[in-house]
């Protein structure tokens, strides 16, 4: 089992778990980091040019803005609306195309556009068999900096045993709108996952649904369903290596995050990440991983950190009022998210229906180590239980 002293910061993931003397020590923390901000403003080099780029970037500034700082801002919109375009152009180009041995496809997959609760544009797939009754409907909410297309075998996993798959790009990832890898709030990530669980229940009504989410993905889907409306529309969770006891890179960071976040919130901490972290024991897993142009590798940005310590906190403020039914997955070897959280969220969770799986020596990306049919197969196996206890209420019920 991972210790804390083994543990790393992330690239693809949430980082580790919180020190708790932040928490005791908050009044005397809000002094201490405005002391240093103060001190970071006045010794930062540039430090005109850096509020230039903050009011350019954010909007910060309130007075009218001089014909300079309003070309910057445009130009930097410019460039942001560009990007996304280009990964949305490269989404789209993605090869889904899961074919069998004999070159026939017995699915359709399909990608669309879906607007999120703040009206933004968010990439999402699906993956459909072309004939017969589905059994369930999984929903993937991927882990941060990654997105939906390298679910693509897993998806072909769930369809040959006649489940629908739907998946959604967070903002900021895959062919979302967005500054890639920045996130401004993981509680609209949150109310758009459930927006989309909505959509996904109209389009198939009676249909049997569950969420998946893996990493940061897997605190935004136990977020999510902790809300008794979203709660009532699944038949439960599914969570790989989730995100649930987060730690800073530096206890630094961790103090100065919250300032950061609200006035330079797209700020990049380059200490705070580190490119090409082990997370599968598959070297040409991580190669594609590492080398795809839709997965974020760059330093982790000021609101973004905060955001995942901020979610990591409430839940488990929370993991006790926890009542839907979910399945727990995670590598002892985990290096990115810690084990022993999740193994505490189950000790923890109040749901009467709950199993949880670890994997003696496998790292963070699960569904990308080796063993990942078998893993997958694990997934598949639980909904199907779960599916046939409920069965076996009603027919009690009757």
């Amino acid at each position: 089992m991972s210790t804390a002293g083994e543990m790393e910061p992330l690239t693809s993931g949430a980082s580790n778990r919180i020190i708790p003397i932040l928490k005791t020590l908050r009044t005397p923390l809000i002094f201490i980091q405005s002391v240093i901000l103060y001190i970071l403003i006045l010794l930062f080099p540039r430090r005109r040019q850096f509020r230039t780029d903050v009011a350019a970037v954010d909007g910060a500034a309130s007075e009218p803005q001089s014909p300079a700082k309003t070309a910057r801002r445009k130009s930097l919109w410019r460039l942001e609306e560009e990007d996304t375009l280009r990964r949305r152009s490269l989404a789209e180009g993605l090869n889904m195309g899961l074919e069998t041995e004999d070159g026939e496809i017995q699915y359709r997959w399909n990608t669309s556009l879906f607007f999120g609760v703040r009206r933004n544009a968010l990439f999402s797939r699906s993956w459909l068999p072309a004939t017969g009754e589905l059994k369930g409907i999984l929903i993937i909410i991927h882990g941060l900096n990654e997105h939906s297309g390298r679910y693509a075998q897993f998806a072909k996993q769930l369809i040959s045993c006649n489940f629908g798959v739907y998946a959604m790009d967070w903002i900021g990832h895959g062919g979302s709108d967005g500054l890639h890898g920045y996130v401004p709030s993981l509680d609209h990530v949150v109310a758009d996952t459930g927006a989309f669980l909505e959509k996904i229940k109209s389009e198939n009504p009676g249909v049997p649904c569950f969420l998946f989410g893996h990493s940061t993905g897997g605190a935004v889907v136990l977020k999510a369903a902790s809300h008794p409306r979203i709660e009532g529309m699944l038949e439960g969770v599914v969570l790989t290596s989730p995100a649930l006891r987060v730690k800073p890179a530096h206890p630094i960071v961790g103090a100065i995050a919250p300032l950061f976040s609200l006035v330079a919130p797209k700020l990049q901490f380059k200490g705070a990440n580190k490119k090409g972290i082990p997370v599968s024991r598959d070297p040409a897993a991580l190669l594609a991983k590492y080398s795809d142009p839709l997965v974020y590798t760059g330093p982790i940005r000021a609101r973004t950190g905060h955001e995942i310590l901020r979610i990591s906190s409430y839940l488990m403020r929370n993991f006790k009022s926890v009542t839907v039914p979910f399945f727990v997955l995670h590598g002892t070897a985990d290096k990115v998210t810690d084990p022993l959280a999740s193994q505490d969220f189950y000790n923890e969770a109040s749901s009467t229906f709950k199993d949880i799986k670890l994997y003696e020596g496998f790292l963070h990306d699960l569904l990308f180590e080796p063993e990942r049919e078998e893993i997958g197969q694990d997934i598949i196996n639980w909904m199907e239980k779960r599916l046939g206890t409920i069965a076996e209420n009603i027919d009690h019920i009757w």
